[in-house]
């Protein structure tokens, strides 16, 4: 049976989970939770992903998200991948990180709210730390909502203090929010009617109405997944040419250069790493635009590069990576 088809749309919000393959530890030290932030922010800048929760256990992850321009598929496939290179590089191994498919739940934005509580108390339910303690606790987007200098522009922690009684972004709002979940961890009513026992299962946390209408939204764009799915790759790659020409044109480099340069040519280097960071390009499109051979010659190449960039190249073309030695 095909795998079902992700439903994405513009402002589709989510709840993401994925797990470690054979539920393994792999976020038990604080170098993976880093990584794996890390990596998280990349993507949430590059495209525009809105974060209202977040929480990284030993061997899973939870993430309330929302996508502005419904590219949920795309940007979890760089996410995943960028943090699984990186794992497997300080560790010098090989294999997959993850379980297989990671885990989305289509979520009502009325609900994200309640969503960003059963994140913020996922410690608590794994006995992690006590309700009182969360907000010192490093792992969860909680520690953010205390300290506003740690946010960064992607995250919104309003979702969370507005569904806790309309509370305000300041200290004694904080302190209130802290004291609302301390209750909530407790509270069995209340989780149920917060849909708590729903927030991990089945593909949709919403009203009845909210899934009807996903539900003919699903039916909707199942009915031209194939053009749908043409479409998105033809948009992508005018996206990629796009920003490849402009790379060129700042680099001063003319197309036949392309083909009459060595495939290992540093300069294509440059572009290749620096069109990963600003884009969500494959190594196979880059490999045929730049002449760099086949796609594993680029990964092999960018990921030389990673480890050892060449700032005198960089400087004579003009682009800067965002990479240190």
């Amino acid at each position: 049976m095909p795998r079902q088809p992700r439903l994405e749309f513009d402002g589709a919000c989510y709840h993401v989970i994925n797990r470690g393959n054979y539920r393994s530890n792999v976020f038990r030290s604080e170098g993976a939770k880093k990584a794996l932030l890390k990596s998280l922010g990349e993507v949430a800048e590059k495209l525009d992903w809105k974060v209202h929760a977040w929480v990284i256990m030993t061997n899973h992850f939870h993430i309330a998200l929302e996508t502005p321009d419904g590219n949920l598929v795309d940007g979890m496939k760089l996410w995943q991948g960028t943090f699984a290179t990186r794992f497997n590089r300080l560790r010098k191994e090989q294999g997959h990180i993850f379980q297989g498919r990671y885990k989305s739940l289509l979520v009502e934005p009325t609900r994200l709210g309640s969503l960003c509580h059963y994140i913020h108390l996922n410690p608590v339910r794994a006995r992690v730390c006590t309700a009182r303690d969360l907000p010192a606790w490093s792992w969860s987007s909680l520690n953010w909502v205390f300290i506003p200098n740690l946010r960064p522009q992607w995250f919104i922690p309003e979702s969370a203090l507005d569904a806790a009684g309309g509370l305000p972004d300041t200290p004694r709002g904080r302190k209130l929010y802290r004291d609302y979940l301390e209750v909530l961890s407790s509270d069995a009513k209340a989780k149920r009617d917060q849909l708590f026992e729903k927030m991990s299962k089945g593909w949709i946390v919403g009203s009845p109405e909210f899934k009807k209408d996903m539900l003919k939204t699903e039916e909707e764009l199942g009915n031209r997944i194939v053009r749908a799915s043409a479409d998105l790759r033809e948009g992508s790659e005018l996206w990629w040419e796009e920003t490849l020409t402009d790379l060129l044109s700042e680099a001063g480099i003319a197309g036949p250069q392309i083909l009459q340069s060595a495939k290992s040519a540093a300069w294509k280097v440059v572009l290749a790493v620096r069109m990963k960071e600003l884009t969500t390009v494959t190594n196979r499109w880059l490999g045929d635009r730049l002449n760099m051979g086949g796609l594993h010659e680029v990964s092999r190449r960018i990921s030389a590069w990673k480890r050892k960039p060449d700032r005198a190249v960089e400087r004579s073309l003009g682009i800067t990576t965002n990479y240190k030695a």
